[in-house]
Protein backbone atom coordinates (compact mmCIF):
# COMPACT_ATOMS: atom_id res chain seq x y z
CA UNK A 1 0.00 0.00 0.00
CA UNK A 2 2.80 2.31 0.72
CA UNK A 3 4.66 1.55 -1.86
CA UNK A 4 1.69 2.32 -4.52
CA UNK A 5 0.91 5.75 -2.56
CA UNK A 6 4.95 6.60 -3.47
CA UNK A 7 4.74 5.68 -6.74
CA UNK A 8 1.06 7.64 -7.20
CA UNK A 9 2.75 10.57 -5.84
CA UNK A 10 6.04 10.09 -8.27
CA UNK A 11 3.94 10.26 -10.96
CA UNK A 12 2.31 12.79 -10.40
CA UNK A 13 3.40 15.65 -12.14
CA UNK A 14 2.74 19.13 -13.76
CA UNK A 15 1.87 19.66 -17.42
CA UNK A 16 4.70 21.42 -17.89
CA UNK A 17 7.08 18.66 -16.58
CA UNK A 18 5.11 15.76 -19.12
CA UNK A 19 5.63 17.84 -22.17
CA UNK A 20 9.60 18.69 -20.90
CA UNK A 21 10.13 14.83 -20.67
CA UNK A 22 8.34 13.80 -23.67
CA UNK A 23 10.53 16.57 -25.42
CA UNK A 24 13.51 14.65 -23.83
CA UNK A 25 12.76 11.17 -25.09
CA UNK A 26 12.03 12.70 -28.44
CA UNK A 27 15.55 14.47 -28.63
CA UNK A 28 17.26 11.23 -27.43
CA UNK A 29 15.09 8.38 -28.91
CA UNK A 30 15.33 10.32 -32.76
CA UNK A 31 19.03 9.75 -32.96
CA UNK A 32 20.46 7.73 -35.37
CA UNK A 33 21.86 4.36 -34.66
CA UNK A 34 24.84 3.18 -36.63
CA UNK A 35 22.24 0.70 -38.49
CA UNK A 36 19.72 2.60 -39.97
CA UNK A 37 20.04 5.63 -42.64
CA UNK A 38 22.43 8.23 -40.95
CA UNK A 39 21.74 11.81 -40.74
CA UNK A 40 25.97 12.63 -41.76
CA UNK A 41 27.50 11.00 -44.10
CA UNK A 42 31.18 11.71 -45.43
CA UNK A 43 33.21 11.80 -48.11
CA UNK A 44 36.54 12.70 -48.93
CA UNK A 45 38.62 13.36 -52.84
CA UNK A 46 42.31 13.21 -53.63
CA UNK A 47 42.96 15.17 -56.65
CA UNK A 48 46.47 14.93 -58.29
CA UNK A 49 47.23 16.79 -61.17
CA UNK A 50 50.31 16.29 -62.95
CA UNK A 51 51.47 16.83 -66.48
CA UNK A 52 50.94 13.21 -67.48
CA UNK A 53 47.44 12.59 -66.05
CA UNK A 54 44.82 13.29 -63.39
CA UNK A 55 43.94 10.99 -60.58
CA UNK A 56 41.23 11.27 -58.12
CA UNK A 57 40.56 8.81 -55.38
CA UNK A 58 36.90 9.04 -53.78
CA UNK A 59 36.26 7.67 -50.81
CA UNK A 60 32.56 7.47 -49.01
CA UNK A 61 31.57 5.50 -45.94
CA UNK A 62 30.36 2.01 -46.64
CA UNK A 63 27.19 3.16 -44.79
CA UNK A 64 26.33 5.26 -47.37
CA UNK A 65 26.58 2.84 -50.41
CA UNK A 66 24.70 0.52 -48.61
CA UNK A 67 21.84 3.42 -48.61
CA UNK A 68 22.46 4.67 -51.79
CA UNK A 69 22.66 0.78 -53.26
CA UNK A 70 20.79 -1.43 -50.78
CA UNK A 71 20.25 -4.32 -53.32
CA UNK A 72 24.12 -4.91 -52.76
CA UNK A 73 23.66 -6.12 -49.22
CA UNK A 74 22.55 -9.94 -49.78
CA UNK A 75 22.70 -10.83 -46.70
CA UNK A 76 21.17 -7.63 -44.95
CA UNK A 77 24.06 -7.20 -42.07
CA UNK A 78 24.35 -3.53 -42.87
CA UNK A 79 28.48 -4.69 -43.43
CA UNK A 80 29.41 -4.11 -47.46
CA UNK A 81 31.86 -7.01 -47.87
CA UNK A 82 34.51 -8.05 -50.63
CA UNK A 83 32.04 -10.82 -52.25
CA UNK A 84 29.45 -8.06 -52.48
CA UNK A 85 31.70 -5.56 -54.48
CA UNK A 86 32.88 -8.22 -57.08
CA UNK A 87 29.25 -9.76 -57.36
CA UNK A 88 27.86 -5.76 -57.95
CA UNK A 89 30.69 -3.99 -59.43
CA UNK A 90 28.27 -2.77 -62.74
CA UNK A 91 26.38 -0.98 -60.66
CA UNK A 92 29.36 0.21 -58.52
CA UNK A 93 30.55 1.56 -60.94
CA UNK A 94 27.41 3.16 -62.16
CA UNK A 95 26.57 4.73 -58.67
CA UNK A 96 30.21 6.77 -58.53
CA UNK A 97 30.42 7.69 -62.45
CA UNK A 98 27.02 9.18 -62.43
CA UNK A 99 26.98 10.67 -59.14
CA UNK A 100 30.94 12.37 -59.72
CA UNK A 101 31.56 13.98 -62.86
CA UNK A 102 35.02 15.13 -63.93
CA UNK A 103 34.97 18.40 -66.46
CA UNK A 104 37.58 20.14 -68.44
CA UNK A 105 35.99 23.55 -69.93
CA UNK A 106 32.52 22.33 -71.05
CA UNK A 107 33.36 18.99 -71.85
CA UNK A 108 32.62 16.17 -69.36
CA UNK A 109 35.64 13.41 -69.23
CA UNK A 110 35.02 9.45 -69.32
CA UNK A 111 37.18 8.08 -66.41
CA UNK A 112 38.95 4.94 -66.49
CA UNK A 113 38.26 3.01 -62.96
CA UNK A 114 41.43 1.59 -61.94
CA UNK A 115 40.36 0.03 -58.88
CA UNK A 116 37.67 -0.09 -55.52
CA UNK A 117 38.68 -1.40 -52.53
CA UNK A 118 37.39 -0.61 -48.69
CA UNK A 119 39.77 0.98 -46.10
CA UNK A 120 39.54 2.22 -42.96
CA UNK A 121 39.59 5.24 -41.76
CA UNK A 122 39.30 5.58 -37.78
CA UNK A 123 36.33 3.30 -36.40
CA UNK A 124 34.83 3.17 -40.20
CA UNK A 125 34.81 1.54 -43.35
CA UNK A 126 35.08 3.35 -46.43
CA UNK A 127 34.69 2.43 -50.43
CA UNK A 128 37.85 3.86 -51.82
CA UNK A 129 37.30 4.19 -55.86
CA UNK A 130 40.81 5.46 -57.85
CA UNK A 131 40.25 6.83 -61.13
CA UNK A 132 41.96 8.47 -63.61
CA UNK A 133 41.50 11.16 -66.08
CA UNK A 134 43.35 12.79 -69.00
CA UNK A 135 45.99 15.85 -67.51
CA UNK A 136 45.40 19.23 -67.84
CA UNK A 137 47.22 22.21 -69.03
CA UNK A 138 47.92 25.55 -68.16
CA UNK A 139 45.04 27.69 -69.08
CA UNK A 140 42.48 24.92 -68.93
CA UNK A 141 39.98 24.93 -66.04
CA UNK A 142 39.02 21.60 -64.06
CA UNK A 143 35.91 21.28 -62.27
CA UNK A 144 34.52 18.40 -60.59
CA UNK A 145 30.66 18.09 -59.23
CA UNK A 146 29.56 15.82 -56.41
CA UNK A 147 25.69 14.85 -56.86
CA UNK A 148 25.93 12.45 -54.03
CA UNK A 149 22.59 12.77 -51.94
CA UNK A 150 21.87 16.05 -53.59
CA UNK A 151 17.88 15.80 -53.53
CA UNK A 152 18.19 14.01 -50.21
CA UNK A 153 17.90 16.75 -47.48
CA UNK A 154 17.37 14.50 -44.83
CA UNK A 155 21.40 13.67 -45.44
CA UNK A 156 23.63 16.01 -44.40
CA UNK A 157 26.46 14.83 -47.09
CA UNK A 158 29.93 16.89 -46.98
CA UNK A 159 32.50 16.07 -49.47
CA UNK A 160 36.12 17.29 -48.75
CA UNK A 161 38.47 17.44 -51.04
CA UNK A 162 42.65 17.64 -51.23
CA UNK A 163 43.95 18.92 -54.21
CA UNK A 164 47.47 19.43 -55.59
CA UNK A 165 48.49 20.49 -59.22
CA UNK A 166 52.49 20.50 -59.79
CA UNK A 167 53.39 20.86 -55.85
CA UNK A 168 50.63 23.46 -55.54
CA UNK A 169 47.87 22.24 -53.27
CA UNK A 170 43.77 23.55 -52.38
CA UNK A 171 41.16 22.69 -50.07
CA UNK A 172 37.43 22.83 -50.67
CA UNK A 173 34.59 21.60 -48.58
CA UNK A 174 31.21 20.59 -50.90
CA UNK A 175 28.19 20.76 -49.16
CA UNK A 176 24.45 21.74 -49.66
CA UNK A 177 23.88 22.78 -52.90
CA UNK A 178 27.42 23.78 -53.50
CA UNK A 179 28.65 21.03 -55.64
CA UNK A 180 31.18 22.17 -57.74
CA UNK A 181 34.59 23.04 -57.11
CA UNK A 182 36.41 24.71 -59.75
CA UNK A 183 40.09 25.21 -60.30
CA UNK A 184 42.11 26.91 -63.12
CA UNK A 185 45.62 25.56 -64.17
CA UNK A 186 48.40 27.94 -64.43
CA UNK A 187 51.74 27.72 -65.55
CA UNK A 188 54.27 26.52 -62.90
CA UNK A 189 56.53 29.48 -61.52
CA UNK A 190 60.02 29.86 -62.50
CA UNK A 191 62.59 32.86 -62.75
CA UNK A 192 63.92 32.77 -65.95
CA UNK A 193 67.72 34.41 -66.96
CA UNK A 194 67.96 36.94 -69.95
CA UNK A 195 71.32 36.82 -71.29
CA UNK A 196 73.65 39.37 -69.19
CA UNK A 197 72.51 37.77 -65.56
CA UNK A 198 68.95 40.25 -65.54
CA UNK A 199 65.84 38.52 -64.49
CA UNK A 200 63.03 38.30 -67.44
CA UNK A 201 59.94 39.06 -64.88
CA UNK A 202 56.92 39.23 -67.61
CA UNK A 203 56.23 35.48 -67.17
CA UNK A 204 56.90 34.92 -64.02
CA UNK A 205 54.63 38.44 -62.97
CA UNK A 206 51.76 37.23 -65.18
CA UNK A 207 52.30 33.53 -63.44
CA UNK A 208 52.00 35.22 -60.18
CA UNK A 209 49.21 37.30 -60.91
CA UNK A 210 47.01 34.76 -62.18
CA UNK A 211 48.00 32.35 -59.22
CA UNK A 212 47.40 35.66 -56.71
CA UNK A 213 43.83 36.19 -58.49
CA UNK A 214 43.05 31.95 -58.27
CA UNK A 215 43.90 32.36 -54.18
CA UNK A 216 41.73 35.27 -53.81
CA UNK A 217 38.97 33.90 -55.38
CA UNK A 218 39.25 30.72 -53.11
CA UNK A 219 40.21 32.04 -49.66
CA UNK A 220 36.30 33.31 -48.53
CA UNK A 221 35.23 29.92 -49.72
CA UNK A 222 37.60 27.89 -48.28
CA UNK A 223 37.47 29.73 -44.40
CA UNK A 224 33.91 29.34 -44.76
CA UNK A 225 33.50 26.15 -45.60
CA UNK A 226 35.33 24.97 -42.83
CA UNK A 227 33.58 27.33 -40.58
CA UNK A 228 30.10 25.72 -41.43
CA UNK A 229 31.99 22.16 -41.58
CA UNK A 230 32.86 23.03 -37.70
CA UNK A 231 29.22 24.08 -37.20
CA UNK A 232 27.96 20.88 -39.37
CA UNK A 233 30.26 18.46 -37.05
CA UNK A 234 28.78 19.24 -33.58
CA UNK A 235 25.06 19.50 -34.25
CA UNK A 236 25.91 15.64 -36.41
CA UNK A 237 27.84 14.82 -32.92
CA UNK A 238 24.98 13.43 -30.74
CA UNK A 239 27.26 12.00 -28.50
CA UNK A 240 29.09 15.22 -28.09
CA UNK A 241 25.54 16.98 -27.56
CA UNK A 242 24.15 14.41 -25.12
CA UNK A 243 27.31 14.85 -22.93
CA UNK A 244 26.56 18.38 -23.05
CA UNK A 245 23.42 18.20 -22.25
CA UNK A 246 23.87 15.74 -19.35
CA UNK A 247 26.19 18.44 -17.81
CA UNK A 248 23.94 21.04 -17.66
CA UNK A 249 20.85 18.75 -16.90
CA UNK A 250 21.38 19.54 -12.76
CA UNK A 251 20.77 22.63 -10.87
CA UNK A 252 24.01 24.43 -10.71
CA UNK A 253 24.82 28.41 -10.24
CA UNK A 254 25.43 30.60 -13.38
CA UNK A 255 29.13 30.52 -12.36
CA UNK A 256 29.49 26.76 -12.35
CA UNK A 257 27.73 26.72 -15.50
CA UNK A 258 29.91 29.19 -16.75
CA UNK A 259 33.46 27.11 -15.13
CA UNK A 260 31.44 24.13 -17.32
CA UNK A 261 31.30 24.85 -20.99
CA UNK A 262 34.81 26.92 -20.38
CA UNK A 263 36.26 24.46 -19.42
CA UNK A 264 34.89 22.11 -22.13
CA UNK A 265 35.65 24.51 -24.60
CA UNK A 266 39.31 25.15 -23.47
CA UNK A 267 40.18 21.03 -23.15
CA UNK A 268 38.73 20.17 -26.88
CA UNK A 269 40.24 23.01 -28.32
CA UNK A 270 43.53 21.58 -26.76
CA UNK A 271 43.18 18.35 -27.98
CA UNK A 272 41.98 19.16 -31.29
CA UNK A 273 44.11 21.16 -32.71
CA UNK A 274 47.09 18.86 -31.10
CA UNK A 275 45.90 15.82 -32.92
CA UNK A 276 45.21 17.52 -36.66
CA UNK A 277 48.65 18.48 -36.19
CA UNK A 278 49.31 15.13 -35.90
CA UNK A 279 51.19 15.61 -32.27
CA UNK A 280 48.48 13.24 -30.30
CA UNK A 281 47.61 10.40 -31.95
CA UNK A 282 45.45 7.65 -29.69
CA UNK A 283 43.29 4.54 -31.43
CA UNK A 284 39.61 5.29 -32.40
CA UNK A 285 38.23 3.02 -31.13
CA UNK A 286 39.25 4.27 -27.14
CA UNK A 287 38.45 7.54 -28.24
CA UNK A 288 34.75 6.72 -29.38
CA UNK A 289 34.40 4.20 -26.18
CA UNK A 290 35.49 6.80 -23.45
CA UNK A 291 33.20 8.96 -24.91
CA UNK A 292 30.57 7.14 -24.75
CA UNK A 293 31.64 6.64 -21.06
CA UNK A 294 31.82 9.93 -20.65
CA UNK A 295 28.11 10.54 -21.22
CA UNK A 296 27.23 8.03 -18.76
CA UNK A 297 29.70 9.00 -15.90
CA UNK A 298 27.95 12.60 -16.00
CA UNK A 299 24.16 11.08 -15.88
CA UNK A 300 24.67 8.85 -13.33
CA UNK A 301 26.52 11.89 -11.26
CA UNK A 302 22.89 13.26 -11.50
CA UNK A 303 21.17 10.74 -10.49
CA UNK A 304 23.73 9.73 -7.52
CA UNK A 305 25.79 12.68 -6.12
CA UNK A 306 23.75 14.71 -3.93
CA UNK A 307 26.02 17.55 -4.18
CA UNK A 308 27.41 18.66 -7.42
CA UNK A 309 30.67 20.68 -7.29
CA UNK A 310 33.53 21.08 -9.50
CA UNK A 311 32.19 19.49 -12.25
CA UNK A 312 34.53 22.01 -14.64
CA UNK A 313 36.97 19.38 -13.75
CA UNK A 314 35.86 16.32 -14.47
CA UNK A 315 34.75 18.34 -18.15
CA UNK A 316 38.04 19.11 -18.90
CA UNK A 317 39.50 15.90 -18.33
CA UNK A 318 36.51 14.58 -20.36
CA UNK A 319 36.81 16.97 -22.41
CA UNK A 320 40.27 16.25 -23.97
CA UNK A 321 39.15 13.22 -25.38
CA UNK A 322 36.34 14.66 -27.03
CA UNK A 323 38.37 16.91 -28.58
CA UNK A 324 40.20 14.03 -30.19
CA UNK A 325 36.95 12.71 -31.66
CA UNK A 326 36.25 16.30 -33.06
CA UNK A 327 39.76 15.76 -35.14
CA UNK A 328 38.85 13.08 -36.46
CA UNK A 329 37.51 14.73 -39.58
CA UNK A 330 40.11 17.02 -40.40
CA UNK A 331 42.87 14.14 -40.05
CA UNK A 332 41.74 12.13 -42.57
CA UNK A 333 42.02 15.18 -45.39
CA UNK A 334 45.48 15.15 -44.99
CA UNK A 335 45.95 19.40 -45.32
CA UNK A 336 49.23 20.76 -45.72
CA UNK A 337 50.53 22.43 -43.08
CA UNK A 338 50.95 26.09 -44.85
CA UNK A 339 46.95 25.88 -44.87
CA UNK A 340 46.25 24.15 -41.63
CA UNK A 341 45.69 26.89 -39.82
CA UNK A 342 43.20 28.52 -40.92
CA UNK A 343 41.06 25.43 -41.60
CA UNK A 344 42.17 24.52 -37.69
CA UNK A 345 41.04 27.76 -36.52
CA UNK A 346 37.30 28.29 -38.63
CA UNK A 347 36.66 24.63 -37.61
CA UNK A 348 37.24 25.15 -34.52
CA UNK A 349 34.59 28.24 -34.41
CA UNK A 350 31.98 26.30 -36.22
CA UNK A 351 32.43 24.36 -33.16
CA UNK A 352 31.88 26.72 -30.62
CA UNK A 353 29.58 28.45 -31.98
CA UNK A 354 26.66 26.29 -32.20
CA UNK A 355 28.12 25.27 -28.64
CA UNK A 356 27.48 28.31 -27.43
CA UNK A 357 24.06 29.40 -29.13
CA UNK A 358 22.94 25.45 -27.92
CA UNK A 359 24.27 26.79 -24.08
CA UNK A 360 22.69 30.39 -24.32
CA UNK A 361 19.03 27.80 -25.67
CA UNK A 362 19.56 25.75 -23.12
CA UNK A 363 19.91 27.37 -19.96
CA UNK A 364 16.60 29.77 -19.82
CA UNK A 365 14.92 26.71 -20.61
CA UNK A 366 16.34 24.44 -17.78
CA UNK A 367 15.89 27.46 -15.42
CA UNK A 368 12.25 27.46 -16.02
CA UNK A 369 11.66 23.66 -15.36
CA UNK A 370 14.02 24.01 -12.31
CA UNK A 371 11.34 25.98 -10.61
CA UNK A 372 9.07 23.34 -10.80
CA UNK A 373 8.43 20.89 -8.01
CA UNK A 374 9.20 17.91 -9.95
CA UNK A 375 12.61 18.64 -11.46
CA UNK A 376 14.06 16.29 -9.58
CA UNK A 377 11.81 13.82 -11.09
CA UNK A 378 12.92 14.96 -14.58
CA UNK A 379 16.31 15.08 -13.93
CA UNK A 380 16.15 11.37 -12.74
CA UNK A 381 14.30 10.25 -16.00
CA UNK A 382 16.50 12.09 -18.23
CA UNK A 383 19.35 10.65 -16.49
CA UNK A 384 18.58 7.28 -16.65
CA UNK A 385 17.95 7.26 -20.44
CA UNK A 386 21.13 9.58 -21.17
CA UNK A 387 22.42 6.57 -19.32
CA UNK A 388 20.82 3.88 -21.39
CA UNK A 389 21.87 5.57 -24.51
CA UNK A 390 25.52 6.36 -23.69
CA UNK A 391 25.45 2.66 -22.42
CA UNK A 392 24.29 1.41 -25.70
CA UNK A 393 26.83 3.29 -27.73
CA UNK A 394 30.19 2.18 -24.92
CA UNK A 395 28.89 -1.33 -25.61
CA UNK A 396 28.50 -0.90 -29.79
CA UNK A 397 31.80 0.58 -29.98
CA UNK A 398 33.50 -1.53 -27.51
CA UNK A 399 32.45 -4.97 -29.52
CA UNK A 400 31.54 -3.83 -33.07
Amino acid sequence: MYRSIKIRQWLNVRPLTLISLALILFIFTSFPSQSSAHAYSASYTQITMNQEKTEVVFSIDTLSILELLPKIDKNKNWVLEKSEINSDRHHLDELITEGLTLDKGNRELEPKIEKIKIIKKGNKEFLSTYMSYPSFSPGETLSYNDGFYFNDTGTNYVDLISASYLGETSEAVLEGKNRTWTFLATEVQQEQQAPGGQTAQQNTNQSQTDQAELEKSNTPTSWFSFLKLGMMHILTGYDHLLFLFALLLRKQTFKQYAAIVTSFTIAHSITLSLAVLGWITLPSRFVEATIAFSICYVALENIFRKEIKYRWSITFLFGLIHGLGFATILKEMAIPKSHLAVALINFNLGIEAVQLIIVLILLPLLGLIQKQISYKKIVQIGSIIITLLGGFWLIERIFT
